[in-house]
């Protein structure tokens, strides 16, 4: 389906809207159209009708205006009114659904595709190209129909009163023709390049922004301009080049416009001195020449912005069209409460088709409530392992089952609702503490927020600070330090009460104390759940029921930290090398 078919199923909803907006705007249109009539009507009827003498003819002449002013003066503002706010209206609720629809697609869209897109590039789409979308509707279902209906009434009103003139006033109507039809053709692409051209630049600034901290500790001021000037210039040489493209369209199309006056006005001219035409026919016409060409002139305007919009219709149904590489199946079970058996059999897995395997026919059993502790050297597949669980992905070959149902036979979002997740950069939004904590669960009480922080060991801090839980923590939590925020995501999960747990590197960037006080909270919220930590620093991960240390995306040992430590394996060297172990290091 083409995007502009898609984009049709938004504004289905609003098409007796739009009709209105169409039939309104008619009459927005059509009142102005009286003005050259009022004029032929005034110079022939009234000033040169000879019969008539001065007292009849001002006599006529006030009637005649009272009616026009009571027309434009009471009638035309309300219509002008209605027609601006409906087709507004319909306009922005368009964009609404449009963005609505987006954002729930964003969500589902799997963590690979957000790995490999920029988020400036996004917000690109979702912002700036649905809002040029609008013209689509303000003009290509509305304005051009307004304004190619008044052409035709103009037309018609010209052909009652002149065949001739009227034949001399549109026949320039094919060159122009041929002309939109040459240069608008090239036009599309050139706007999608701009766009594009503007979204990367988009892109680009919101990553080194986020990454200031870096361009300042590392001295690239310099070097970082030069990368965002070779993007910046990008943008200027697309939109030169759409500049330079759409100049020369304009100076075409608006010759054309400006010639056809001209030819009347001779036609016109020559056939009133010769007497086959009045005087106010003649000044007519060239009135209604304007009522036709002003039309068209925004004819001209509109398709320029209307190719624009609908370069960015492409741009962003191509993001809506993303396909998603985690579906529900049709038949999907909802899970409520899983117990948390987890059996890993066989699994393999690789991000793309064309990349190597990340796991290699990996197998394990899990019994509920049991904790479970992948370490290894980094690139083995511990975090690629555990992000299977909640089906972030879905694996390759093989099959991971909970409570003995495959996790792809189950609905991702109520298996989701089983799993809570404490991450080594956990996101925070800049919002107050508390609403973030609530993100466990939306409908918490304060009272179960508090509870949930003193389990975190996070409600003496969240006291400390200036507004207690409304305190605000900037984006992505920079007012606060590293500890503090792992707190307030163990504090979440708490509150969400899952069943099972993963904790991906929850401690490995923290100091020793954010750490031990961090670990005795994970430990409080591993009890009697199935839990499965990936962890850097072995002495965080000895009393898990058992290790599992992975390797080139296999499994190569499995015990407790005793077992493993007697067998003087994988896991013995890799324990030494830390020099973790008093008695190694004797």
């Amino acid at each position: 389906m083409s995007s502009i078919k898609q984009y049709m199923q938004f504004v289905k909803p609003y098409k007796w809207k739009i009709v209105w907006t169409v039939i309104v705007g008619i009459a927005k249109f059509g009142i102005p159209l009286l003005m050259p009539l009022i004029l032929k009507y005034v110079i022939d009827n009234i000033i040169g009708d000879n019969s008539l003498n001065p007292d009849e003819k001002t006599s006529q002449l006030i009637w005649l205006m009272g009616i026009s002013f009571a027309v434009f003066l009471i009638l035309r503002p309300p219509i002008e009114f209605i027609r601006q706010y409906l087709a507004q209206w319909v306009g922005n609720k368009i964009l609404f659904d449009i963005r609505d629809r987006l954002f729930d697609h964003l969500q589902k869209l799997s963590l690979n595709f957000y790995s490999k897109t920029k988020t400036g590039e996004i917000i690109s789409r979702v912002i700036h190209d649905v809002e040029q979308t609008k013209t689509f509707v303000i003009t290509g279902l509305m304005n051009i129909w307004l304004d190619l209906i008044t052409i035709l009434i103009a037309i018609g009103i010209m052909l009652s009163m002149d065949v001739e003139l009227t034949i001399v006033s549109i026949i320039l109507f094919p060159l122009f023709g041929f002309s939109i039809k040459y240069f608008y053709g090239r036009l599309r692409q050139l706007t999608r390049d701009r766009s594009q051209a503007l979204a990367e630049v988009q892109g680009h600034l919101h990553e080194r922004v986020q990454g200031m901290p870096v361009t300042r500790s590392f001295a690239l001021e310099e070097y970082e301009q030069g990368q965002f000037g070779k993007r910046n210039k990008n943008f200027l040489q697309k939109a030169l080049d759409h500049t330079n493209w759409n100049a020369k369209t304009f100076a075409v199309t608006n010759t054309i416009t400006d010639l056809a006056p001209l030819l009347v006005i001779a036609y016109a001219g020559y056939q009133v001195i010769h007497g086959n035409l009045t005087m106010g026919t003649m000044v007519a016409f060239v009135g209604y020449m304007e009522r036709v060409y002003s039309p068209l002139r925004r004819l001209i305007n509109s398709s320029t912005t209307l190719v624009q919009s609908i370069a960015s219709i492409d741009r962003v149904f191509e993001l809506m069209n993303e396909k998603y590489d985690v579906t529900d199946q049709p038949n999907a079970i909802t899970m409520n409460r899983l117990e948390g058996e987890v059996t890993i059999d066989k699994v393999s897995f690789q991000y793309e088709d064309d990349e190597m395997q990340v796991l290699n026919h990996v197998s394990l059993h899990v019994e509920k409530g049991e904790t479970i502790a992948f370490v290894g050297m980094s690139g083995g597949g511990k975090s690629t392992l555990v992000s299977l669980i909640p089906r972030f992905y879905d694996v390759t070959s093989g099959s991971i089952k909970v409570d003995g149902i495959d996790v792809r036979q189950m609905k991702a979002r109520s298996l989701r609702d089983n799993i809570g997740m404490v991450l080594q950069d956990n996101t925070l939004f800049s919002e107050s503490i508390s609403m973030n904590i609530r993100m466990g669960n939306p409908h918490a009480t304060d009272e179960e927020v508090i509870e949930a922080a003193k389990a975190a060991n996070a409600h003496e801090f969240i006291e400390n600070l200036p507004y207690g839980y409304d305190t605000l923590v900037g984006e992505r939590g920079v007012k606060l330090s590293g500890g503090q925020k792992q707190r307030i995501a163990i504090a979440r999960v708490f509150l969400k009460n899952p069943p099972m747990l993963v904790f991906d590197e929850a401690t490995s960037a923290l100091d020793l104390e954010s750490e031990h006080t961090i670990q005795e909270a994970m430990e409080k919220l591993a009890s009697d759940r199935t839990t499965f930590i990936v962890a850097h620093r072995l002495a965080t991960i000895t009393h898990a029921d058992r290790i599992v240390l992975i390797e080139d995306g296999e499994i190569k040992e499995v015990g407790s930290h005793e077992e493993l430590m007697k067998k003087q394996g994988h896991y013995y060297n890799l324990y030494q090398v830390q020099h973790l172990d008093d008695k190694v290091e004797e």
